[in-house]
C-alpha cells in the first residue's frame, strides 16, 4: 500500500514498488478522488456558480498526482499521434520535453476535465468511484499488452509474477468503483464508466499497434483519458 501510494503520488514513502504493489492502485485512486470530490463539494459550498469549484478540483487532482499521469499523456501524444517510426516513437516518448503534440493534447484534456466538472453537480462518491476504475484499468493494461521498451524503464517494475492476485485486484477495483459511480450518478455515471473502458481500449489498441505494447507514459494516459470520458459522458443531458 504505501509502495503504491509512493509510486502514484508524491506524498507517499520512497518505497521500491513491484508486481504486488498493482494491488493497491485502485484503493489508491479512490483515496485519491475522495480527496478531489471532497475539495469540489467544499469549494461548490464557498463559491458562487460552478466554475471555481471545477478549477479547484482539476487543480487538486494535478497536486495529489504531482502531474504524473499528466506527464504520460504529453508524452503519448508526442509518441503516438506523429508519423514515425516505432523506435523514434519510444524515443520521443522517453525525452524529457514536450512537443505540439503533448501540448496540444494536455490543453485539451484539462479543458475538457475542468469543464465536466463544471457541468456535473459536485458528488464526491462520483469521483471515487471513477478514480478507483481508472487505477484499476491502469493494471488491467499491464496484464493485457506487453511492455514494449526492450530496456527498463519505470512500468518494469511491476512486470513478472503476481499476476493472478493483480487480475483480481483489476476486477474487484472496475467493479467497486462502477458500483460506487452508479449509486452516486445513476445511469448518465454507468455509461461514463463504459466511455472510461472504452477510451482506454481505445488507447491500447493505438499503443499496441504503434509501439508493440504500453510504456508507463501510456499507463498514465490512461488514467487521465478514462476519467475525463467518464466526467463528460456523466455530465450528458440524457
Amino acid at each position: 500500500m504505501l509502495a503504491a501510494l509512493g509510486f502514484l503520488t508524491p506524498f507517499g514513502p520512497a518505497r521500491a514498488p513491484n508486481p504486488a504493489t498493482l494491488r493497491w492502485f485502485p484503493l489508491v485512486g479512490a483515496a485519491a478522488g475522495a480527496i478531489v470530490g471532497l475539495v469540489w463539494w467544499a469549494a461548490s459550498k464557498g463559491w458562487h456558480g460552478p466554475l471555481v469549484p471545477a478549477a479547484l478540483a482539476v487543480v487538486t487532482d494535478l497536486a495529489l498526482t504531482g502531474m504524473l499521469h499528466v506527464d504520460g499523456l504529453a508524452d503519448s501524444a508526442d509518441g503516438l499521434l506523429p508519423h514515425l517510426s516505432r523506435e523514434r516513437r519510444l524515443q520521443v516518448m522517453s525525452e524529457p520535453d514536450i512537443g505540439a503534440f503533448g501540448l496540444a493534447a494536455t490543453a485539451a484534456v484539462l479543458l475538457l476535465r475542468f469543464a465536466a466538472f463544471g457541468a456535473l453537480r459536485p458528488d464526491i462518491v462520483l469521483v471515487v468511484g471513477i478514480w478507483c476504475v481508472s487505477r484499476s484499468l491502469m493494471v488491467a493494461a499491464m496484464l493485457v499488452l506487453p511492455y514494449a521498451r526492450a530496456t527498463g524503464g519505470l512500468a518494469t517494475a511491476f512486470l513478472g509474477g503476481g499476476v493472478a492476485g493483480s487480475a483480481l485486484a483489476a476486477s474487484a477495483g472496475v467493479a467497486a468503483g462502477a458500483s460506487l459511480a452508479i449509486w452516486a450518478g445513476g445511469a448518465p455515471a454507468a455509461a461514463g464508466v463504459g466511455a472510461a473502458v472504452a477510451a482506454v481500449a481505445a488507447l491500447l489498441w493505438v499503443a499496441h499497434r504503434r509501439l508493440g505494447g504500453f510504456t508507463g507514459d501510456v499507463l498514465g494516459a490512461a488514467v487521465v483519458v478514462s476519467e475525463t470520458a467518464a466526467l463528460l459522458i456523466a455530465g450528458v443531458r440524457w
